[in-house]
């Protein structure tokens, strides 16, 4: 129970690394005493183990401020509340559903994504005691990048459907765009390719479909957003209309070099440019949360797209350090510093974050589309498990696929191909064949999916990385991980806490608000209670699986021509 109000008080307690592959975790209910990360505590039920959350007895609370993340993903949203160390305190979760209405379409709706944000920020302050509300001092947004969503500025509702990042209906107009010559230009300015994967394709889609789009800009009704933009007008009671720099430069819309919008490529997608928001650094101060909503009247101090926020969460501070995460896509993510890092393999240029006064700091970025939702195909689809974690169990009851690869190009193709056309492969089936390899596929086809995406990074900035972060919920998973060291050579190092997109957005605004002087000062923490996958392959083995891999993708590109 609560030892001040009464209450219980929910506080997940990660465990330690299980070679089962469970969930690296469990919610328990407790008053005893939790200490600093390394210290041992003991739970009603016994056990002593080392904790690794930066928890303090609830009495305590009171007097250590603490930072809300707002976590807004593409199949679910979450609130956490972390010390200024980074450390978890307690967070919520609410599902988000999604739809897919015809092959390669992918939408929500977008009063759906407000609402489980909504929720999920609802059950964590019911969860907390009123000491900890109470030192709540500031709060930073983060979430699903180039999904596209236009809104009435004048009540608020939406113009149709938020396309999502994947969906991949609009790419006649992106084919059309580069027989236009547009490609070069667009590519040079923003960093980014002429691809469905980005908003300005889905604007046009919108402007040319939604009736109420149309209708709205030529009444000067019409906002746009990607997702931050929607959750800020709504957090703020639709008084701020912004987009920071990190997720408007995923939009095709921002000239990543002076970063402004590009008035020419707005009016390409038939946006008024009077429908476009203010464009923000990624902390500053951004308002309050409105009063009759959850945590109402906290600053909002930081907005940042969900794959830079995993980054800056996994302390990847200096330029050449690198993270991957595993959630519904996988992204690789390597730090350029200062400069903007050009590819010609088809690895995308984009904004990491800024500070306050908009001095950015670069990243170079990979693509995969299909990572957790492998999985979910795997459950929901063929059948084969029953639950996400069983995947573990199942890869792990054999010794290797058996040759089976599985291509998860479910929604066509991102780095390198950029193939929207392309779709999912499984191949090398044999009678031999059985669940285990298909579930070993699986995961190897994710692994191998990144380590192209490592070979591209490591080549573009001229040194290997040496060292891959993990996290996202998919990291959880011991033979994924595995087999990301083994195919791509690096040490992988998966830390005790997984989401590190929810830490990065908070430990952002934490600087804004004054309680974190500099985020190189917590860069020792970064391997504390982390477990590391060593490679167990030789370099003549890896090339070989590399090679098969290279010629399974060759035959899922094109499906859809």
């Amino acid at each position: 129970m609560d030892c001040l109000s009464g209450r219980f008080l929910e506080v997940r307690i990660a465990s330690a690394p299980e070679r089962s592959c469970q969930a690296r975790g469990r919610w328990i209910k407790t008053c005893n005493r939790t200490t600093w990360l390394g210290d041992k505590t003991s739970t009603s039920s016994g056990d002593s183990r080392p904790v690794p959350l930066a928890l303090k007895k609830v009495s305590a609370m009171a007097a250590t401020p603490l930072l809300l993340a707002l976590d807004q993903g593409t199949s679910s949203s979450r609130a956490a509340l972390f010390d200024p160390r980074g450390f978890p305190v307690a967070s919520a979760s609410a599902p988000l559903a999604i739809s897919y209405p015809a092959d390669g379409w992918v939408e929500q709706n977008p009063r759906d994504i407000w609402e489980s944000q909504r929720l999920a920020m609802e059950r964590l302050e019911k969860t907390i005691s009123q000491e900890q509300r109470g030192a709540v001092v500031a709060c930073g947004v983060t979430n699903q990048r180039e999904t596209t969503i236009l809104w009435r500025r004048g009540d608020g509702q939406p113009c149709g459907p938020a396309l999502v990042w994947q969906d991949g209906r609009t790419s006649d107009i992106c084919q059309q765009w580069k027989e236009e010559g547009l490609e070069q230009e667009w590519r040079a300015r923003t960093g980014l390719l002429l691809d469905p994967y980005f908003s300005a394709s889905k604007i046009r889609w919108l402007m040319r479909h939604e009736a109420s789009a149309s209708s709205a800009a030529a009444n000067d009704d019409l906002c746009f957003g990607t997702v931050e933009s929607w959750l800020l007008w709504n957090l703020s009671g639709q008084k701020r209309h912004c987009s920071d720099m990190s997720n408007a430069s995923r939009t095709l819309l921002m000239d990543l070099k002076q970063r402004v919008w590009v008035d020419a490529f707005c009016e390409q997608t038939g946006l008024p440019l009077s429908a476009l928001p203010e464009l923000v650094p990624c902390r500053s101060d951004f308002g309050t949360i409105a009063s009759g909503l959850p945590f109402a009247g906290v600053s909002i101090h930081a907005l940042l797209g969900d794959q830079q926020a995993a980054t800056l969460g996994q302390l990847c501070l200096q330029p050449g350090e690198a993270k991957c995460t595993y959630g519904t896509g996988a992204f690789l993510v390597v730090n350029t510093g200062s400069s903007i890092q050009r590819s010609d393999a088809g690895l995308l240029s984009t904004l990491g974050w800024t500070d306050d006064q908009g001095k950015p700091t670069y990243c170079l970025e990979g693509s995969l589309f299909n990572a957790g939702t492998v999985v979910q195909w795997l459950r929901d689809g063929l059948g084969i498990i029953e639950t996400a974690a069983e995947i573990n169990q199942l890869a792990l009851s054999v010794a290797d696929a058996g040759g089976v690869m599985l291509v998860p190009a479910f929604t066509g193709w991102g780095t390198p191909h950029w193939d929207p056309g392309a779709r999912g492969l499984l191949i090398g089936l044999t009678r031999d064949t059985g669940r285990g390899q298909i579930a070993r596929a699986a995961l190897d086809g994710i692994a191998l999916s990144v380590a192209g995406l490592v070979q591209l990074a490591e080549h573009s900035i001229g040194h290997g990385l040496g060292e891959l972060a993990v996290d996202g919920g998919a990291a959880a998973s011991d033979p994924l991980l595995q087999a990301q060291a083994d195919s791509t050579g690096l040490r992988v190092r998966r830390p005790a806490y997984l989401q590190s997109t929810a830490r990065g957005v908070a430990l952002l605004a934490g600087v804004q608000a004054g309680l974190i002087n500099n985020l190189k000062d917590l860069e020792s923490l970064r391997g504390e209670q982390a477990e590391v996958f060593e490679p167990s392959l030789s370099a003549e083995q890896r090339q070989r699986w590399m090679k098969q891999w290279s010629d399974a993708i060759s035959r899922s590109l094109h499906w859809h021509a």
